[in-house]
């Protein structure tokens, strides 16, 4: 089931012709996967405090499909797509209303505090599968 984060679009987030600026929908998708990660239960600061790991994202396949505009509701939606031992894949869109704006498939890797990658706990593994 995937998890849904609302947002408004504010003038900050637009350019000159008043839609959003692009790499503003990084930003959505950014705070959509930090909500998920709370929402399951993981406190990031906690993760990187007493496991030393922090999640860093490797790649982004980005599609941009329709622009959002100032004072537009959107949702953001994302989905866990795949979980291996040290990354995972969320797939994501934004949408407003019903209309799909924005679609990203997003690599996470999961490294330790010293730069090097590290396999999630089976706790953390276990949370996301839900």
């Amino acid at each position: 089931m995937p998890h849904l984060h609302t947002l408004r679009v504010y003038y900050e987030d637009t350019d000159m012709a008043g839609i959003v600026y692009y790499a503003n929908y990084l930003k959505f998708i950014e705070r959509g996967r930090s909500e998920w990660v709370r929402a399951i239960g993981v406190d990031q600061a906690a993760l990187k405090e007493e496991w030393g790991i922090v999640f860093v994202v490797r790649r982004v396949e980005a599609d941009f499909l329709s622009p959002a505009k100032m004072d537009d509701v959107l949702t953001v939606e994302t989905v866990l797509a795949q979980s291996r031992g040290a990354s995972f894949v969320m797939d994501q869109r934004i949408l407003r209303g019903e209309a799909v704006l924005f679609t990203a498939r997003v690599v996470v890797a999961t490294m330790s505090t010293g730069g090097r990658p590290v396999r999630l706990p089976a706790d953390l593994r276990s949370r996301m599968a839900g």
